[in-house]
């Protein structure tokens, strides 16, 4: 018997955020024939129609206030509870970001449902649903499922494909009853360091102690704008005030899963691979041959990065340039 599926979809920068999309390919899976439903935030989100609709929502709903166009606890949790009681979803997905780390357990709490949070798998057996998760800093996974009741899940972003499936999808304009807010947000201001998104980069090159100073980040910029990908670093590099912490990489910092993650002058402690040994495939670039990064390491390089990286770079540029 299919599913009833309700999906939360994050925009950012104008965009959908990717994690949507694998959020979407995942509720077709688990929907087993069933409906899958989707919400945007604000009015100006119908402009995304169109994107949803190929990934396979038979409806899209959007939440026609202005108070959800930028995120408060507050807000988001009163529209989501209100939108659960009206689809009566049997199955909850959306993406473990930032505002999934924020909402999810307190949508939990609040309507009283159980939560599989940080999922990278998820498989559909008969009429339940197994959910695997990282546990101890990503040395074992567990599998879980609910045993009744409403399953309710957040993905790690780029763990799971995303699939097109074009559909006609419905529109419903929802309108929230939103009072006692306790937190308005008037003006954000964003930092612009390391020049990407992080937790859905294809490609990071991440930088540790070994990078010396701010001036040492330079040629992994370099890098990383030819690649089309991120800067990153280590607790190390951030506690050296080398660059700020919003890009610090590890167990007290974000979980990331590109498919190349470039290790630049990282020794490799175990709270740094906490947050990156799951990288499709992991390039170590260290003077020290016995550095534990290159026990996790597909492809080691032993030497000056200040040497090797303006190398790759310079390699990059030119076979770039000759497939474009």
């Amino acid at each position: 018997m299919g599913k009833r599926v309700f999906v939360l979809a994050e925009t950012k920068d104008g965009k959908l955020r990717h994690v949507s999309y694998e959020a979407l390919t995942v509720a077709r899976q688990v929907a087993q024939g069933g409906e899958v439903n989707c919400v945007l935030f604000g009015p100006s989100s119908v402009d995304f129609t169109d994107e949803i609709s190929k990934y396979g929502a038979n409806k899209l709903y959007i939440v026609n206030d202005n108070r959800v166009d930028i995120y408060t606890t507050d807000a988001y949790v009163q529209t989501v509870s209100q939108l659960v009681n009206e689809i009566e979803p049997d199955v909850i997905l959306m993406g473990h970001t930032a505002i999934g780390k924020d909402l999810a357990p307190r949508l939990a709490a609040r309507l009283k449902f159980g939560l599989i949070s940080d999922c990278t798998e998820v498989v559909p057996d008969g009429d339940n649903i197994v959910f695997s998760r990282p546990i101890y800093a990503g040395k074992a996974f567990q599998k879980r499922r609910f045993r009744k009741g409403l399953v309710f899940a957040t993905l790690r972003p780029n763990n799971f494909e995303a699939l097109e499936k074009p559909t006609k999808t419905e529109v419903v304009l929802f309108e929230p009853t939103i009072k006692d807010l306790r937190t308005i947000v008037k003006e954000i201001v964003k930092k612009t360091a390391g020049g990407g998104d992080l937790s859905e980069a294809k490609i990071i090159v991440s930088g540790g102690r070994g990078v010396k100073s701010t001036e040492g980040f330079k040629p992994l910029q370099e890098l990383a704008d030819v690649l089309g990908g991120a800067v990153a670093a280590s607790r190390g590099a951030c506690d050296a005030e080398f660059c700020d912490y919003s890009l610090q990489i590890g167990q007290t910092g974000k979980v990331v899963t590109p498919d190349l993650y470039i290790a630049c002058g990282i020794s490799g402690a175990i709270q740094h691979l906490a947050g990156m040994s799951n990288s499709k495939v992991i390039v170590a670039i260290n003077k020290d041959p016995e550095a534990p990064i290159f026990e996790i390491a597909d492809y080691g390089i032993v030497g000056d990065l200040f040497e090797v990286v303006p190398l790759l770079t310079k390699d990059f540029k030119k076979t770039l340039t000759v497939n474009a």
